[in-house]
């Protein structure tokens, strides 16, 4: 269990640096055509102005604390809202790259299961 714990972490924390430094750096190609609802999602993102960023931080922190592994449990708590918001986004609006973000979402629950212990203090009276 132990092992797979670290992979798993791995694998997540670097899916988020590489997302978030990619787009910082820039050096990933524009997202290919997207559909109608799509574009009126992302516009909507993109006119707040401050959203998209804050999200990209919070993938480049939880990416950096994921693969450093010292508050693991922490950086999954952290990155769970930005994985269920991409995954609820491919559900309703992106199907094609859902097998991916399913993935992703399933790799956090993992790691809530595996942390579980770490989490108890904060429900309990």
């Amino acid at each position: 269990m132990k092992i797979a714990v670290i992979i798993v972490r791995v694998l997540l924390g670097a899916m988020y640096l590489f997302a978030s430094i990619s787009y910082f750096a820039k050096y990933m190609p524009e997202a290919p055509e997207m559909s109608a609802e799509q574009t009126t999602f992302m516009s909507g993102v993109m006119a707040s102005v401050y959203l998209m960023p804050l999200i990209k931080i919070t993938e480049l922190i939880a990416g950096v604390l994921l693969l450093i592994g010292r508050i693991a449990p922490l950086a999954a708590l952290i990155i769970f809202p930005v994985t269920l918001n991409i995954f609820l986004y491919h559900a309703f609006l992106g199907p094609k790259e859902l097998p991916m973000v399913a993935v992703m979402l399933i790799f956090n629950l993992f790691l809530f299961y595996a942390y579980r212990q770490k989490y108890l203090p904060i429900i309990s009276k």
